[in-house]
Formats: structure tokens, sequence, C-alpha cells
């Protein structure tokens, strides 16, 4: 869905997006790589109204790296996981864990694994 607005193309449902707020104050968390930062975005995005819109725009423009739609990309693809640098931890911590937003069934190809 996109819209003509002042000379430049918008997205309709972007006006609805959780994490808009005009001041994009929120940048630093949707593309940062600290995994805390990465688990508050995928909350944010848990409880959007226009996941779904967002995930499926992400993936036509081949967004090169950050969350869209609950899911965290690199090279334009989804990464189905991400954890710290460096040798994995004998027990995982409690921080590390993401939300885990399911890709749907129709968006399933998109997704790269290691």
């Amino acid at each position: 869905m996109l819209a003509q607005l002042s000379g430049s193309i918008i997205e309709d449902w972007w006006g609805e997006a959780r994490c808009r707020d005009g001041e994009a104050s929120l940048a630093a968390v949707f593309f940062s790589e600290e995994l805390q930062d990465i688990a508050r975005a995928k909350t944010i995005c848990s409880e959007c109204p226009v996941i779904l819109e967002c995930l499926e725009g992400a993936i036509a423009r081949r967004e090169p790296w950050g969350v869209w739609g609950g899911q965290l990309f690199l090279n334009g693809k989804i990464l189905a996981t991400k954890r710290r640098r460096g040798r994995p931890p004998k027990h995982p911590r409690p921080e590390d864990q993401l939300p885990d937003i399911p890709v749907p069934a129709h968006l399933r190809t998109h997704l790269r694994t290691a």
C-alpha cells in the first residue's frame, strides 16, 4: 500500500507503526548489534498492529539490516538466530534469549540460517 504525499511516496501503514514517534528516538534500538536492544525492538514489534505489512515491506525492499516486522535482518534476509560474539556459554544467559516471533508461512523462504 503506497500513497503519494508532497512529492514523495510513503507507505500507508507507516503511521500506525509502534516504532514511529516522528523523532527517530528508537533507531538506535532497531539497528543495534546488542542482544538486549534487539530483544526490546522485537518486543515492540510483537505488539504492533502493522507487523505483517512492515515485514513484507522490508523483504520487498531487501532491507540490509535491523529489526523489521519483528524479525532481525542481515543482508536482506531474515536471521533465524543471533548470539553474542565469541564462544557460546555453557549455560545460556536469560538476557540473551530473543523473543520468538514466528515468520508467517508464506515468508519463510526469506529465512537465512547459519
